[in-house]
């Protein structure tokens, strides 16, 4: 059975089933008697019985690393830039909303520079005095000279007219004193507090990608997650990559998990459990309606788009055991590309498309491995432990994946988030002692990862969070009864 299946399943179950590994379940509850992870393939003795043999005799490889650092986007050694992040001018002091509008704008704004993992933010303790709206207005020396010794500085205006919210936005090199002007935008859209924060989000993106070497920002992405809702439901939600604007897509009153967005945004791939157990449904954001995706009476979850939005590879049961298949985004011409004891949790190279990582239990616990996309060529990553959704970086170089590198009883440890070059397969550990941690998932620009956390394993009590992929600047962008994050690939 999949993982992803079973610790889901089990939430339909009348009494609490999640726990610790055996070496904490004496903080559990009497009822929670099921692991989160822990397949029926792993439930008996023998079978860790076999486990133990094989490691001993040497059957089972060993090829990953570890290593203090590996690089990705916020640890290649470029400096941080020091910016300045002025609050905007308003325009119209008169108008009720413009007080509302730029409070909500300067906080947007600043929160998605000093969450850029680029940027060394200017504290507002250290700024000058005044509100700089137009170039003719500002005076860079005050912004370069210390105590804010800023290397840029980000200033404008905001004000509402006739309706339409206007935002004059600028970014200036403080050091430049003859030809400062890196930056100058002008937005106006229909005055809401939603405008604002797009705005805001549009600003932001264009100084990311203008200073952090032309990658694109991610303010304007979303992530999806699933709800853990009364009853035993659970439903898709999404939200913006900061946690705001959290709101549901589905309604359909039952089980549903592995949320995957399409590379386009357009389509949402999910699985949903019904007459046949989980299997996979397609919800069409543009349509704003579910659209077909037959997998006829198969079991089938975990979906994974490949990086054109031309296939999907999924995990499918239909003999009891689950196998990684790929489908055109339609669900046609499916095939079945691994023939292992159990197989889930595909992730495509989002950069070549030309490879899928994994998660099977070939060997006894599940294992991290990588295959061409046509099944072939398949490669153990990881060398013991529990290792459980992988989540491929956007260049292709490292995964992330959950593992909990001592399973077992009396094991020390826990279940971190890790990431492996995919060349050397050495791993860093990004997440220490907090909890349980769990469906890691890249953001765009490859600097940040988010992932579920619960600090006591129970299904209520998970919650999303954000770091950046060095594993530094964690902060929850949900509350509690959240989970299996995937961030939009735009």
């Amino acid at each position: 059975m999949s993982s992803d299946v079973y610790e889901h399943c089990a939430d339909s179950m009348a009494t609490t089933k999640d726990s610790f590994r055996p070496s904490t379940i004496e903080s559990m509850d009497s009822t929670s008697l099921i692991s989160r992870r822990q397949p029926v393939l792993f439930q008996s003795s023998m079978a860790l019985l076999f486990l133990a043999v094989a490691v001993s005799i040497g059957v089972l490889a060993a090829p990953a690393v570890a290593q203090d650092n590996v690089l990705t986007g916020t640890s290649n050694g470029v400096t941080s830039i020091r910016i300045a992040v002025a609050d905007f001018k308003p325009l119209a002091v008169a108008d009720p909303q413009i007080a509302t509008f730029k409070q909500t704008f300067d906080t947007t704004l600043y929160a998605d520079l000093a969450s850029a993992g680029i940027f060394d933010i200017v504290s507002k303790s250290l700024m000058p005095p005044g509100n700089p709206g137009t170039p003719a207005e500002i005076q860079l020396q005050s912004y370069s000279n210390a105590p804010a010794s800023a290397a840029m500085v980000a200033f404008g205006s905001l004000g509402v007219t006739a309706g339409k919210l206007v935002v004059n936005g600028f970014l200036f090199d403080a050091k430049n004193l003859q030809y400062p002007q890196v930056l100058a935008k002008q937005y106006s859209e229909v005055a809401s507090a939603d405008s604002v924060r797009l705005v805001a989000h549009r600003f932001a993106d264009e100084i990311i990608y203008r200073l952090g070497g032309g990658t694109p920002g991610i303010a304007e992405t979303k992530i999806y997650y699933v709800k853990v809702l009364g009853g035993g439901v659970k439903e898709i939600w999404a939200m913006d990559y900061d946690g705001a604007n959290q709101h549901a897509i589905t309604h359909l009153g039952t089980i549903s998990i592995s949320p995957r967005i399409s590379p386009d945004n357009t389509r949402l791939a999910f699985a949903s459990f019904g007459k046949y157990g989980p299997q996979l449904k397609m919800y069409s954001l543009l349509l704003d309606r579910y659209v077909n995706f037959p997998t006829g009476s198969v079991s089938s979850e975990s979906p994974a788009w490949s990086p054109n939005g031309n296939e999907l590879a999924y995990a499918a049961a239909p003999n009891g055991s689950f196998n990684i298949r790929t489908a055109d985004s339609n669900g046609n011409l499916a095939r079945q590309i691994t023939s292992f004891r159990d197989a889930s949790s595909p992730a495509y190279n989002p950069k070549t498309g030309a490879q899928i990582a994994f998660i099977s239990g070939r060997t006894g616990l599940p294992q991290l491995y990588i295959m061409d996309s046509d099944g072939s060529s398949v490669q153990l990553m990881t060398d013991g432990g529990y290792a459980s959704s992988p989540s491929w970086s956007p260049n292709g170089q490292t995964i992330a994946f959950a593992w909990d590198r001592k399973y077992g009883p009396g094991a020390p440890g826990g279940q971190d988030i890790y990431i492996m070059d995919v060349a050397t397969k050495k791993w860093t550990q990004l997440t220490h002692d907090g909890g349980r941690c769990d469906f890691p998932s890249w953001s765009p620009d490859g600097r940040h990862i988010v992932y579920a956390n619960s600090l006591d394993g129970r299904t209520d009590h998970w919650r999303i969070w954000t770091m950046l992929s060095d594993g530094t600047q964690r902060r929850a962008l949900t509350d509690a009864a959240a989970d299996m994050p995937n961030w939009s690939w735009k």
